[in-house]
């Protein structure tokens, strides 16, 4: 009932209001709930979670580790897709087109969100096309030569690749632009040192230096973990500014004189932008619960569990873009 001092502005809404179809009146006052509605059923049906790389690699692993809980706690299926091809650009981009309701999101990595949109010409922009979720882990890439290498230690490669004939020094990479690749040519460009680089796709580059074809590589300590165990590998140097908790005994290439050395992979959720705010932030807190119960198994497989929140995630992406962006330039890499 309106006030009778009520202004003739005020009365005239009123009957405008009175004179509305119920239904549009009910739309008006649930609209505002239907955002924390959606939140609270999600997910009410099974989550696609891609993958942008082939399956059995870092990214593959971890993902279908943190979804398999992820699935539990939420009691619903979070089904892993690989979709694999042009250094993740593929997977990346299918994401971006993506419905933005939570029920397609891609776990991706330094090279697709940082360091691609510097080499490719591509038809998004993964820094505002995606929106950052949580990350789950910083893998650091190590610095991996043949058992039969003359070296034992770090100081001794560095002196070793010092003085190696020119053209006899290689190196391997799980291809061109990948942190595999970056590192190393970070390494030898601070040495000034001259040595070919050699992409591979996928398991090739392991092959190849496990046979002593390649003189050395940085490698995501997942992929070669077990091979440093059996003795056919030997670690030398972690590529992260601190040393990695899976392998707490190998010093980093920052130590060497080099403190700005610093060339980790990461991984981490993304779902396409538009997607609610509500839903965000209940992945964003499936992921932070579910990591402490996969923090053993991830340490021993070469993995730092992270965390954290939307904000920190967005905050980590736009250093590293910024950082591969400088690199990539230099490197003249761009295609």
């Amino acid at each position: 009932m309106l006030d009778a001092k009520a202004g003739p502005h005020t009365r005239a809404r009123a009957r405008m209001f009175r004179a509305l179809p119920r239904f549009v009146i009910m739309a008006a006052v649930t609209c505002g709930g239907i955002g924390a509605a959606h939140a609270q059923a999600y997910p009410d049906r099974s989550v696609k979670v891609v993958v942008a790389f082939t399956a059995g690699g870092t990214t593959d692993t971890l993902t279908r580790a943190v979804s398999n809980q992820m699935g539990q706690a939420f009691k619903s299926t979070f089904v892993v897709e690989n979709r694999p091809g042009a250094g993740g650009n593929i997977g990346t981009e299918y994401v971006v087109r993506s419905p933005p309701d939570g029920y397609t999101l891609i776990v991706n990595s330094v090279g697709p969100i940082a360091v691609n949109q510097s080499m490719y010409k591509l038809n998004y922009n993964p820094l505002t096309d995606l929106m950052p979720i949580v990350q789950i882990a910083n893998v650091p890439n190590v610095l991996v030569v043949p058992a039969d290498l003359p070296v034992k230690t770090i100081e001794e490669f560095l002196a070793y690749a010092k003085k190696a004939p020119s053209g006899t020094l290689n190196y391997a990479s799980t291809g061109v632009g990948t942190s595999s690749h970056l590192s190393g040519y970070m390494l030898m460009d601070k040495l000034g040192v001259n040595a070919t680089h050699v992409p591979y796709k996928g398991a090739d580059a392991l092959n190849d230096l496990l046979a002593s074809r390649v003189t050395f590589m940085f490698a995501t300590i997942p992929s070669v973990i077990g091979h440093i165990k059996a003795g056919k590998l030997r670690a030398l140097a972690v590529s992260s500014k601190a040393r990695s908790a899976s392998l707490p005994d190998t010093p980093t290439v920052a130590d060497q004189g080099f403190p700005d050395f610093d060339a980790g992979s990461w991984f981490g959720f993304f779902a396409p932008k538009g997607t609610p705010p509500e839903v965000i932030a209940k992945i964003n807190a499936g992921v932070n619960q579910a990591l402490p119960a996969l923090k053993t198994q991830m340490i021993s497989e070469g993995a730092d569990p992270v965390g954290g929140t939307p904000e920190d995630f967005a905050r980590f992406t736009q250093a590293e873009q910024k950082k591969w962006e400088s690199v990539v330039k230099k490197m003249g890499i761009a295609q």
